[in-house]
């Protein structure tokens, strides 16, 4: 016996709602083994995954500052996707974002006003929007691969920062550390609920990034342009729509986005740069847009589950001795399962018996049948 995939005619709109669920509960159930192989209780480690941090309100402040950039950098790879740009580079972008974002309160220490944070942002938006163009234009020009171009390109601006905090903007009175100096008071994203917990606005950035883009991918002709141009690149043509624009327009999208969960990170959760300012926000955000099945408002749930997994894994850190590589596992496991299940929305498994036993079957019944 054996099974095999079968091509359905159509998706199943079954499968579309509930694979998530499913992936999640197979996450669920691997962890648990993985826990148990580790030597701890597989109970208590999920307890403090994902029921603990759910007990204060000072954590549900943190789960905001983590689900912050994932949602925002998610919502624009699903334009990406969705176009069928395969963008990969968000941690650079975000990154970049952050650096050119910071110039002002680094470089310009002495520019104090009520309008640098909002040039911050501008600036963030427009770094990671240019940092995306570089892989876009290739794309565009020369057909390069943009996988491998978008994600080279992060390894540079990992390394660019790590040169930037250690060399000409190290703090000069930081006691050599490698760190620029802190931002001042109008470079600082003001914080929500200041008495209850540290989210800042970065979080309402996110909602209005995914409710807007929402609205424009489901009720515009060009969220409509998006879907036609990832879905049938041909029938795009005959439509009048142009590919080298939607890439440029996707990744420009993706890219500004990340820049400004890169800059809302510095100036909201860290308060200057450092040579790392990201945990993998980039390359976790593409786990949260495909769990959010690349619709912006499914993203922003899916979003507080993986920021869920960070706080989790600090907390199992702290209370069980596990690695913070558990909580990168359980992201890659929920991955894995994610995309495994999305078969089933094109495929249905069916179970086929080998043709020796069928044929077998077959010569027994004639056997019978002339003895009859």
């Amino acid at each position: 016996m054996r099974l095999e995939l079968v091509k359905r005619p159509q998706q199943s709109a079954l499968f579309s709602a509930v694979s998530p669920l499913i992936a999640l509960g197979l996450t669920l159930v691997a962890g648990a083994i993985m826990f148990l192989f580790l030597g701890k209780n597989p109970l208590d480690a999920l307890y403090y995954f994902f029921i603990d941090p759910l007990l204060e309100t000072w954590s549900l402040h943190e789960l905001a500052v983590k689900a912050a950039p994932l949602i925002l950098i998610a919502v624009g790879l699903s334009v990406c996707y969705l176009s069928n740009n395969w963008n990969i580079g968000a941690e650079g972008q975000f990154i970049v974002g952050a650096i050119v974002g910071s110039m002002l309160p680094v470089l310009f220490p002495a520019f104090q006003s009520w309008i640098v944070l909002p040039l911050m942002l501008l600036m963030g938006i427009a770094g990671g929007a240019a940092y995306a163009a570089i892989p876009a234009w290739l794309k565009a020009r020369f057909n390069t691969n943009e996988i491998l171009t978008s994600l080279m390109l992060v390894y540079v601006a990992q390394l660019f920062l790590d040169w930037l905090v250690r060399g000409p903007w190290r703090n000069p009175e930081g006691f050599n550390f490698p760190e620029t100096r802190n931002f001042h008071a109008y470079a600082i994203l003001p914080e929500i609920w200041p008495a209850s917990g540290r989210a800042h606005w970065g979080s309402v950035f996110a909602v209005v990034a995914a409710v807007a883009l929402w609205f424009i991918l489901s009720r515009t002709l060009k969220g409509f342009e998006v879907k036609v141009i990832g879905q049938s690149p041909r029938a795009g043509r005959f439509a009048g729509f142009s590919r080298a624009r939607m890439i440029i327009f996707a990744f420009l999208v993706s890219g500004g986005l990340a820049g400004l969960a890169g800059i809302s990170e510095v100036s909201g959760a860290i308060g200057q740069l450092r040579p790392t300012i990201s945990p993998g926000y980039g390359f976790t955000a593409i786990i949260v847009a495909f769990l959010g099945r690349l619709n912006p408002l499914g993203i922003i749930a899916a979003g507080l589950v993986l920021a869920l997994s960070y706080l989790g894994g600090e907390a199992a850190a702290i209370s069980i001795g596990v690695t913070d590589k558990v909580a990168r596992a359980f992201q890659g496991m929920l991955l894995f399962f994610v995309l495994a299940c999305d078969t089933l929305i094109h495929y249905r498994i069916r179970l086929v018996r080998p043709l020796v036993v069928r044929a077998g079957e077959a010569k027994a019944e004639e056997v019978e049948a002339g003895h009859a």
